[in-house]
């Protein structure tokens, strides 16, 4: 049950307080260098998690419950703590409130699919979203940790609201296939 793959995930989890506390001060720029470099390491454990259970053989339900949850709470506290420090401010709220509101809704429709044993798996679209997702984040948090290289902050909020966009077409895709089961 404890596998490598499954501790990594747990680590994922456990470093978001770690994260939310280097990002806690919005004008020290060291805490938001610390966050960018905790955070690409969570990343890369998400990817080395899902890859070592793959090709190990090593995929569990503990897995497959847990993965996809420590994803949602690294990006639910990091939207959350950008939008607190107001580096996502003004209308830029509306695309992170629309990543937020997808997220929630996804994991309820795949929660009320389950027993119907109707699976939704990850579509290629939904990658591309949540890449653009994490890479906007983790723009933003460098910009704090650059806070004279505005053009980092242009361009992961653009990076942001593309993956807003995406967020609603996937969202639209998966919701789709849970309407067909609704009665």
């Amino acid at each position: 049950m404890l596998t490598l793959p499954n501790l990594l995930t747990l680590s994922r989890i456990v470093a978001v307080p770690l994260l939310v506390g280097f990002l806690w001060w919005p004008q020290w720029a060291a805490g938001y260098a610390i966050a960018f470099a905790l955070y690409c390491l969570m990343g890369i454990t998400d990817y080395f998690d899902g890859y070592l259970a793959r090709s190990n053989g090593a995929v569990s339900r503990l897995g497959v419950f847990l993965d996809p949850i420590a994803d949602k709470i690294m990006v639910a506290a990091v939207i959350l703590m950008l939008v607190g420090t107001r580096d996502i401010a003004g209308v830029h709220l509306i695309a992170a409130l629309v990543i937020l509101l997808r997220e929630i809704a996804v994991s309820g429709l795949r929660e009320f699919l389950a027993p119907l044993h109707v699976s939704m798996p990850v579509s290629t679209l939904a990658k591309w979203k949540t890449t653009l997702q994490l890479v906007s984040l983790g723009g933003l948090i460098l910009a704090g940790a650059l806070p004279h290289e505005t053009w980092i902050q242009v361009a992961s909020l653009a990076a942001l609201w593309g993956a807003a966009v995406l967020t609603l077409i996937t969202g639209w895709d998966y919701l789709r296939v849970g309407l067909k089961h609704m009665d």
